[in-house]
């Protein structure tokens, strides 16, 4: 196992893994399935090993004074291990992207046109701190015939690596190159800048992370991007909202995981709905020990509520705090999204169909609800499988990102002698 003083050569890791790309796309579904369960199964034989490797690095983060909602983000268990790895076998079970016809047509001189659904090629994967994203990425990318050099946070080096290690071992057993999958196993970040500017070897980059990651990608980097966005959500109580389902589903947005990117961060509430139930949002808030940041309105009515800045507005927490704006109509809610929203996820909570109409023709984002928690912008939620990561960009993929949006397309023409 390499270990991570070891000086790498990043260009020389992105060429093993686009001459692998060129093999494992002439693979078949089965084969790439068999591969996926392989993986799958030597990730569980070997949990203990990656927990050891796991506890060095909430070591390091504990010592370095890493906060609670990034430990959590590093955080394994043998749950978390035994879930990515059936992540896989969901993956594997899945349609394969690949291959596919999108579309065919004859011209009027006899020659056949066909668009086909073919893999990128070779994806650079950039992303902090979660050590699930290794396996995640690694899964869509076999599953839908892409090689990909994989360059993890350094807080998550160690976990990473044996990861990655596991999987290799698994591969030896498959008909897919070990070489497949590479990860850039260093703390050096000249290494995360090569990546950016390697387009003859690279075929798209994808950043998870924070803002500072992605914006760093996007702003320097050469090689395509499919960008990822962080996610400021928000949720807006209408007038007639349900208060039951108003609260459940605010709870369920804000604590179930409040570290992740489709957690809620903003409550906008209608003030005639925030006048008539304002005792039972503050029980609620106070039952779930959640720090509240407010606007005027929401301060002289909740005890204990912290004056709002432009900062709560307009970051996320990843924590246990919310900011709370009271609006008079639905439109200041869409202004104030537009305003700060990421473009991720966005709620309303209304039994009124009309006023949920205006919000989703008005606001946007890539995932909208309708009386539904903001928690289900996620791959597996929605039945993708796993999910590489969610974008909030506007080509060619958008919202959670699945097996399809690996791949781009060919034009395949088929003649008898046309000539033009």
């Amino acid at each position: 196992m390499m270990t991570i003083k070891e000086k790498v050569n990043v260009e020389e890791q992105a060429i093993r893994a686009k001459k692998a790309a060129k093999v494992l796309s002439t693979l078949s579904t089965e084969k790439k399935n068999e591969a996926l369960m392989t993986i799958a199964n030597f990730l569980e034989r070997e949990y203990h090993e990656i927990l050891k490797a796991n506890v060095v690095d909430l070591d390091n983060g504990k010592t370095k004074g890493y906060d609670e909602a990034f430990m959590d983000r590093l955080s394994l268990s043998k749950e978390r291990i035994f879930e990515f790895a059936n992540g896989l076998r969901n993956v594997a079970i899945l349609d394969d992207p690949t291959g596919k016809v999108l579309s065919g047509w004859t011209l009027d001189n006899g020659l056949t046109v066909e668009k086909i659904s073919v893999p990128l090629g070779v994806i650079g994967m950039i992303y902090e701190a979660r050590p699930n994203v290794t396996v995640d990425a690694t899964g869509l990318a076999l599953k839908s015939g892409n090689a990909i050099v994989l360059k993890g946070g350094s807080s998550a080096i160690s976990s990473n690596e044996r990861i990655v290690d596991v999987i290799h071992q698994a591969l030896e057993e498959t008909d897919i190159p070990k070489d497949a999958v590479q990860f850039i196993a260093t703390t050096d970040r000249e290494a995360t800048k090569q990546l950016f500017t390697m387009k003859q070897h690279i075929d798209v980059l994808i950043p998870r992370g924070g803002g500072s990651l992605i914006n760093a990608v996007v702003n320097n980097a050469t090689v395509p991007v499919l960008e990822t966005g962080v996610g400021n959500c928000h949720i807006y109580i209408d007038k007639e909202a349900d208060l039951q389902k108003a609260l459940s589903i605010f709870v369920n947005a804000k604590t179930d995981r409040p570290a992740v990117c489709n957690a809620a961060e903003t409550l906008i509430v209608h003030k005639e709905w925030f006048t008539n139930h304002h005792q039972h949002l503050v029980a609620t808030l106070a039952e779930h020990n959640i720090t509240v940041y407010g606007d005027e309105h929401i301060i002289s009515v909740i005890p204990d509520a912290r004056k709002a800045t432009e900062h709560e507005w307009a970051n996320e927490f990843l924590n246990m705090s919310i900011a709370i704006k009271a609006v008079d109509h639905v439109s200041e809610a869409i202004e104030h999204i537009d305003e700060y929203g990421t473009k991720h996820s966005e709620a309303i909570i209304t039994e009124n169909k009309e006023t949920a109409h205006e919000f989703f023709k008005q606001v946007d984002a890539a995932a909208l609800y309708h009386n539904a928690s903001t928690r289900f912008t996620d791959g597996g939620a929605l039945g993708f499988g796993a999910e590489i990561g969610i974008s909030t960009q506007k080509l060619h993929a958008r919202g959670p990102m699945g097996l399809p949006a690996l791949t781009t397309v060919k034009y395949i023409m088929t003649g008898d002698g046309q000539i033009r």
